[in-house]
């Protein structure tokens, strides 16, 4: 029992990488980032982005809840991509071939990055898929959806951005 005690301050600190723990919520800026797109180009934000409200979607294939919610993404953006909205679509943790298969086949028409290592999830501070971070035109994050939401949702949060 006594060596229990011992070595439970050790367990505990290998459960955990040392590094620290990051929480992005509305108000807080948004993390630079440089990403692959599937099509090879390269992704800066918030360069590419600058002045336009952004939507990030991290996701992943193998989500059960990303593909719905990745179609429905897709209406709002074809609905108010011409007023300024844009959305990224974040890949965590996939190979190039694979997110391209799954854009392609799930028909959505905005772009996909690649994460590979997760990285850009981590800095985001993302603990579960699907996460979706609504940011400014001055990149501030607006508004955070954590799991499964519906279209009017994305909506309405993108409506905000737009105003």
């Amino acid at each position: 029992m006594r060596l229990l005690f011992l070595l439970f301050p050790l367990l505990l600190a290998a459960c955990g990488d040392g590094s620290p723990k990051v929480n992005i919520n509305v108000g807080s800026p948004a993390p630079a980032f440089l990403a692959v797109r599937t099509d090879g180009g390269m992704q800066d934000f918030p360069t590419a982005y600058a002045g336009k409200p952004l939507v990030i979607r991290f996701w992943a294939d193998w989500c059960k809840y990303c593909e719905g919610e990745m179609k429905a993404i897709d209406n709002v953006y074809r609905r108010y991509h011409d007023k300024g909205l844009e959305v990224l679509a974040v890949n965590a943790g996939q190979d190039a071939k694979t997110v391209d298969a799954f854009m392609r086949r799930i028909g959505v028409s905005y772009p996909a990055s690649l994460d590979e290592n997760s990285a850009i999830a981590r800095s985001y501070g993302v603990v579960g898929l699907p996460t979706t971070f609504f940011i400014d035109a001055r990149g501030t994050v607006r508004g955070k959806v954590v799991g499964e939401a519906d279209e009017a949702t994305f909506e309405r949060q993108a409506l905000a951005l737009l105003q």
